[in-house]
């Protein structure tokens, strides 16, 4: 796991394209002088990397918590499919990018940066990536979740926060990425929540129990939520969870 996610790394790493081509296929002359071919061992790993990029964004990046906060209030407006699944995809991607371009950057300037002028080894570069990601998981992680985690692993050598392993980490900081998320979700739903309320007690002031109260609130839901700038609001307030 240490290999691929420091493999993972140098691919997003913005010099990639500037080291040397990757061979594809590695010619070895067999015992009776025939040839044979093998897929050098580079490739396969870039190869698992690929597979793993996904899985990396949503577990160790604030992607989590911020694709889950647009998709409840997207529900809490009643807005049906709008935002498409795509653009809050896309807002959630380029804002992970945002919170955690100083992660990023330390990581490239501790370790990939000395690795790639063979300052430091490979072991040395995974561990100094580590540190990083670590500390940005760490702060983000209540200290119940890790506590739990930590009993669950059974590991004696967890002295100090710092020295828990990634495969213990990473669920006790989705833990509290989701617990997070869902807290910010249900501030977000008790405005809306209000004004459907409202509404629906006025329609059957009315006797007009036949009207969905849900057609009625929409438009008074965009509009306040325009009216008070909710996008910016939103985008500082999960932006600043993260400081």
């Amino acid at each position: 796991m240490r290999t691929a996610l420091l493999l993972a790394l140098f691919f997003i790493a913005t010099d990639v394209s500037a080291q040397g081509a990757i061979p594809i296929l590695s010619a070895v002359e067999g015992a009776a002088g025939e040839t044979e071919y093998s897929v050098t061992l580079q490739l396969l790993g870039l190869m698992t990397v690929l597979t793993l990029l996904p899985s990396i964004l949503l577990m160790m990046t604030s992607f989590t918590r911020v694709i889950i906060v647009l998709s409840l209030l997207r529900q809490a407006m009643g807005t049906a499919q709008t935002p498409p699944n795509q653009i809050l995809l896309g807002i959630a991607l380029f804002l992970t990018i945002f919170i955690m371009t100083p992660v990023f950057t330390d990581v490239y300037e501790d370790a990939l940066a000395p690795y790639s002028d063979d300052e430091i080894n490979l072991e040395a570069a995974v561990e100094a990536a580590q540190i990083p990601l670590k500390g940005f998981m760490l702060r983000q992680t209540r200290d119940k979740d890790l506590q739990t985690f930590v009993s669950i692993s059974q590991n004696p050598d967890i002295n100090e926060p710092m020295e828990t392993p990634l495969t213990v980490l990473v669920p006790a900081f989705i833990t509290s990425e989701l617990k997070s998320a869902f807290t910010i979700g249900f501030m977000l739903y008790i405005p809306f929540i209000i004004i459907d309320m409202v509404v629906a007690s006025v329609l059957m002031s009315m006797g007009m129990m036949m009207l969905s109260p849900m057609i009625i609130s929409m438009p008074f839901k965009l509009l306040l939520f325009v009216m008070v700038d909710g996008w910016t609001l939103l985008m500082i307030s999960l932006t600043g969870s993260y400081v």
